[in-house]
């Protein structure tokens, strides 16, 4: 991100009122963002600036910004609010090359940001693993930068014929067999991913869940899955669930995995992140579209569904993204960076509130341990608890305009384990009464919503059997 020595004297130096209770320090960026462009009105002269992302040679993204023109005195403020935009376009839709049109001060240091003493050190290496060529960055003129290019293809919502539906998770994997929409079996199989080194155990076990399923179903039209990490073209680019494989392995074996299962079957097969997947089953459930999906739980995870009901393709690694803009803001136990979203929407979250709230935990309690422990308190009535679920509500609240730059958004659904039991009402109360003071406007459009028993009509399982559109539909 951008210089921070004089953040405290710039416009992003923007407190919510009222502050969070536990956190007296957060900046929203889109408070900051909303500050910067009330300033740019009183401007006498702005400058457009145009950033581009494109995934190969298909472009995902265009924004148009506008920033004070040099000879302001704004340059940092400038910086700051380009470079937080294009921290939340690269970790929404993705992207392995960003072309930028700017004043050529702003452009050059923008620029320069993407080399090898730049700030986007974590981007290259992550996003470079994701889309297999470098993350870097290119001058454009505005006029050669192209729109947005519509999806490659229409995933989800066929529930026609017979299919196979699965959902990878760190110590069981779901499989459901669905006939025209209709689940006639499931199963939850244990199994022991992460400390796997040889990908034949993976393999071997997702086939005998497959083979299970079928043997429920007349026949096998096509399979749809959904797994955590980032996957790209159904190559499994990035995965936790991997990580016992040796690099030089999951190269070979486990990212064209899903490719081979598909050959294998002889049918269409479609694998996904598994946020996607979560905000298909909510669309679905619920009949609507425009979601987005957030999942607080060990990390922020997200997906989204868009306003034609299709799911995108777009990368939606929010943990990752920026949605705090103090420079001493908490950081993101991977990637290092303050104020990411995972900092703020995980265990992680609950784990440092709790300090702050004054709640002790039994000594060598885990992660998970203490986010049980804080909901079980809050079921008591302990009012610790409670201010810690509702600062993760008003921060969330007060990031939602910030996700509402980077996806026309008309519901969110939150959901994962840190909104387990009365936790969720709590963040959720929060998090409406935040943005209805933040952004009254979006307030008034945006809908919220907590799983319910409407929302879990249709399972992630039996929402990844609807990825794959049949042969010749």
């Amino acid at each position: 991100m951008a210089a921070t020595d004089t953040f405290h004297a710039s416009l992003f130096d923007a407190a919510p009122d009222p502050a969070p209770d536990l956190d007296p320090g957060f900046r929203p960026w889109a408070l900051g963002a909303r500050r910067f462009r009330a300033a740019l009105t009183a401007s006498p002269r702005r400058e457009p600036v145009v950033l581009g992302l494109a995934q190969g040679d298909r472009p995902v993204a265009r924004l148009e910004l506008e920033v004070f023109p040099e000879g302001a005195g704004r340059d940092r403020e400038n910086l700051r609010y380009v470079t937080a935009h294009l921290d939340g376009l690269l970790w929404a839709r993705g992207g392995s090359r960003v072309r930028v049109a700017a004043p050529p001060r702003l452009r050059e240091a923008l620029l320069a940001s993407f080399g090898p003493d730049g700030d986007w050190a974590f981007e290259r290496e992550l996003l470079g693993r994701a889309y297999d060529e470098p993350l870097a960055a290119e001058a454009a003129q505005a006029g050669d930068i192209p729109p947005e290019a519509p999806c490659g293809s229409i995933l989800g919502g066929h529930l026609d014929g017979c299919r196979i539906g699965f959902d990878l998770g760190a110590s069981d994997y779901k499989v459901a067999a669905v006939m025209d929409g209709r689940e006639v079996f499931s199963a939850e199989l244990p199994w022991e991913p992460k400390g796997a080194a040889d990908p034949a155990y993976h393999v071997e076990r997702i086939d005998a869940g497959l083979r299970l399923a079928a043997a429920h179903l007349p026949r096998v039209d096509a399979i749809g899955g959904s797994s955590a990490g980032i996957l790209v073209g159904n190559r499994v680019k990035v995965a936790s669930l991997f990580r016992g494989v040796p690099e030089a392995v999951f190269r070979t074996r486990v990212e064209p995995l899903f490719l081979r299962l598909g050959r294998a079957w002889g049918v269409p097969f479609e694998v996904i992140n598994d946020g996607d997947v979560t905000a298909l089953a909510g669309g679905l459930s619920l009949g609507v579209r425009g979601l987005l999906g957030i999942a607080l739980g060990s990390s922020e995870a997200a997906g989204y569904l868009d306003r034609e009901g299709r799911i995108t393709g777009w990368l939606n690694e929010l943990a990752f993204g920026s949605v705090d803009a103090a420079p001493g803001a908490a950081a993101d136990d991977w990637s290092g960076d303050p104020g990411a979203g995972a900092a703020c929407f995980s265990q992680q979250a609950v784990d440092r509130l709790a300090a702050a709230a004054g709640l002790p935990f039994e000594p060598g309690l885990d992660l998970p341990g203490r986010l049980r422990e804080a909901q079980v308190r809050l079921g008591a009535g302990d009012p610790r608890a409670l201010r810690l679920f509702r600062t993760i509500g008003h921060w969330l609240g007060h990031t939602l305009p910030w996700y509402a730059a980077f996806y026309p958004l008309d519901h969110v659904l939150i959901l994962g384990r840190v909104t387990s039991g009365d936790a969720g009402p709590v963040i959720l109360e929060a998090a409406r009464a935040a943005l209805a003071r933040t952004d009254p406007a979006l307030a008034g459009t945006l809908a919220l919503h907590l799983p319910d028993e409407k929302s879990r009509r249709v399972g992630q399982a039996v929402a990844a059997a609807s990825l794959p559109r049949l042969a010749g539909g």
